[in-house]
């Protein structure tokens, strides 16, 4: 039996308040949510993390 270690997830990021890309992954992520879509969940985090805020220092 081979075990693999327990990886706690990073908490998914939040939008940026005024920011139209921030909003739009945040819709994306929600629908891929509903619709089970872990892989485009991912996705839409990793987009959200990377999209550049000149004011805002990034959560890691």
């Amino acid at each position: 039996m081979i075990e693999l270690p327990h990886r706690d997830l990073p908490a998914e990021p939040d939008p940026v308040e005024g920011c139209d890309v921030c909003s739009a992954l945040a819709n994306q992520r929600a629908a891929a949510q509903g619709a089970g879509d872990a892989s485009r969940v991912a996705d839409c985090n990793v987009e959200m993390r990377r999209h550049p805020h000149p004011n805002r220092r990034r959560k890691r």
